[in-house]
């Protein structure tokens, strides 16, 4: 299975979770997938009174650089540790 299937199939597992991961997963989760399809980080940073809006665009941000591979291979990493752990 190449990278881009790989990616493809780790979207769609994680939407088979029993349980909702926690806040620090996803924005994991967001980050990574936003870097390895849009690259880095663009647009204005959200204002202060939207508070999820800024930390995803934070999470993204600090992932600048990295490159779309790496960003995918994070994302099915962490797609899989959560999938066995909410088993």
């Amino acid at each position: 299975m190449s990278d881009v299937q790989a990616f493809e199939q780790a979207q769609k597992d994680v939407k088979t979770l029993t349980r909702r991961p926690g806040n620090d997963d996803l924005l994991f989760l967001y980050a990574h997938f936003k870097q390895a399809t849009d690259g880095d980080v663009s647009g204005k940073r959200p204002g202060m009174l939207d508070m999820v809006g800024r930390a995803k665009y934070d999470a993204w941000a600090k992932l600048k650089g990295t490159g779309k591979e790496q960003a995918m291979q994070k994302y099915i990493d962490k797609v899989q540790a959560l999938l066995k752990s909410h088993k």
